[in-house]
């Protein structure tokens, strides 16, 4: 069996999304669905840790292309946020957020040589595209942010589960 690259990427951005999301939501529903959410994440993690170990190593130079990725990211992620605030429209803050990552997840692909890692990353997309929508069309932040913030989570997280082999491991348990 193949030992990914960076086993730990998306369960751990599915993590921040998911934490992101449940912000949005009212004191105690949002406290037990970020419960849950930071319990999915660290099953997660064990799980793969266990499968995985640290995972493969990335290939020459694959270290600095990845830390590029994240500081332009971030940075762009920082830069338009500041941006849309200036210009009263911070709601747009969190879906355009989501499709900066989901941008950035294709240079990751490559370089992890991952196909689901891109298909996250188009999802990503569209749920940004979706929910720059949803903010212009709705008052409050649970579209913009919850919704948002909530379905990235999943999305990460079931593609932590498909590229570590946990998906096929239980397809096998269920038909063994």
């Amino acid at each position: 069996m193949r030992h990914p690259a960076v086993p730990y990427l998306e369960p751990l951005l599915g993590g921040v999304w998911w934490m992101l999301g449940a912000a949005a939501l009212d004191g105690g529903v949002g406290t037990v669905v970020l419960a849950a959410g930071l319990g999915v994440t660290v099953g997660l993690i064990l799980a793969l840790r266990k499968r995985h170990g640290a995972g493969s190593p990335l290939p020459r130079g694959g270290k600095r292309r990845m830390t590029q990725i994240v500081v332009v990211t971030v940075a762009l992620i920082i830069a338009v946020g500041i941006g849309l605030g200036y210009l009263q429209q911070g709601e747009l803050a969190v879906p355009v957020a989501c499709g900066l990552v989901g941008l950035a997840l294709f240079p990751v692909s490559s370089l992890l040589d991952e196909r689901s890692v891109m298909a996250a990353g188009g999802v990503l997309l569209v749920l940004g595209a979706a929910g720059v929508l949803l903010a212009l069309d709705s008052a409050g932040n649970f579209y913009p942010q919850g919704v948002v913030g909530l379905v990235a989570g999943g999305v990460l997280w079931l593609v932590a589960a498909f590229r570590g082999g946990l998906i096929t491991e239980a397809q096998g348990r269920v038909r063994g």
